[in-house]
């Protein structure tokens, strides 16, 4: 699923725990790992971050080293680019201030531009963050069928416990169920066909796909699905959200917000996104 993951990393506290989670990642889906540093090379910054990977049971001779200067956001992606890299894993901060969403994080810069999947880790630890509850956005856009496929598969290797895949009724929809100037049976019945449609699209979706092992549960919401995602997530306390995106994030997305954009500025829990 993933051949290439790279890390961007940065000589902080959180350093360490990035890279086990980068280690436990690339253990699972047996891949190369690529870590990005965007600052000045020194023989002493070198030293360290040779022993952290060593300390963590990765070869060093293994382990590609990217020293680059320039703008973070810009390098990082450059990197990722010339690597072919598969998933870019970023620290990032759960949530932002009012100036940092408006002017927007080396995180979230990246977020917005980068061509391979990006997984955000809000809280990651030496001893590794576990993924047994996994929420997946089955919202119908172009891209969910991809990001159900993938996120399954990304379930399945990293052995997840509890997966619930959400869905959302269309609003035009859900307000002509309940404004029906039938009866209230009437109504009743539109809305539940309104949810049964909902479930049955994410059925067609998972007879594609191979299920074997996973404990799988769809939920249908009526609202916005970004903020019924991340209420849902820390309803459940769930360890990870999976998203899709299809096309880049504009300043007016930051003004007037895109649902992902929404996700972005307060994270409910780790997020795996995907991109098309």
């Amino acid at each position: 699923m993933f051949q290439k993951i790279a890390l961007a990393i940065a000589f902080s506290p959180r350093m360490e725990a990035l890279i086990a989670e980068a280690k436990k990642l690339i253990s699972q889906f047996k891949s190369e790992l690529i870590l990005i540093h965007v600052g000045i090379k020194t023989p002493e910054l070198e030293a360290k971050l040779s022993e952290i990977i060593v300390q963590h049971g990765l070869d060093t001779e293994a382990v590609t080293t990217i020293w680059t200067d320039g703008k973070p956001a810009k390098m990082i992606l450059k990197a990722c680019e010339q690597e072919n890299v598969d998933l870019l894993m970023l620290g990032a901060l759960k949530s932002e201030g009012f100036m940092t969403y408006y002017l927007g994080s080396v995180a979230r810069k990246v977020i917005r531009k980068a061509s391979c999947s990006v997984l955000t880790l809000i809280e990651p630890s030496v001893e590794t963050s576990n993924y047994d509850k996994v929420v997946i956005n089955g919202t119908q856009l172009d891209i969910t069928p991809e990001v159900i496929r993938q996120g399954l598969e990304f379930c399945k290797t990293l052995e997840a416990k509890q997966i619930s895949i959400l869905n959302e009724i269309k609003m035009y929809g859900l307000l002509m169920g309940t404004a029906s100037e039938g009866t209230e049976d009437e109504a009743s019945i539109t809305r539940r066909k309104l949810v049964q449609d909902e479930i049955t699209y994410v059925e067609d979706i998972l007879k594609e796909i191979d299920k074997e092992g996973l404990k799988i549960n769809i939920k249908v919401t009526g609202g916005k699905w970004a903020a019924e995602l991340a209420k849902y997530c820390e309803k459940i306390n769930a360890d990870l959200l999976i998203v899709g995106d299809d096309r880049s994030l504009t300043f007016f997305d930051r003004i007037f917000p895109h649902d992902l954009e929404e996700l972005l500025s307060t994270l409910p829990c780790n997020l795996l996104i995907i991109k098309k």
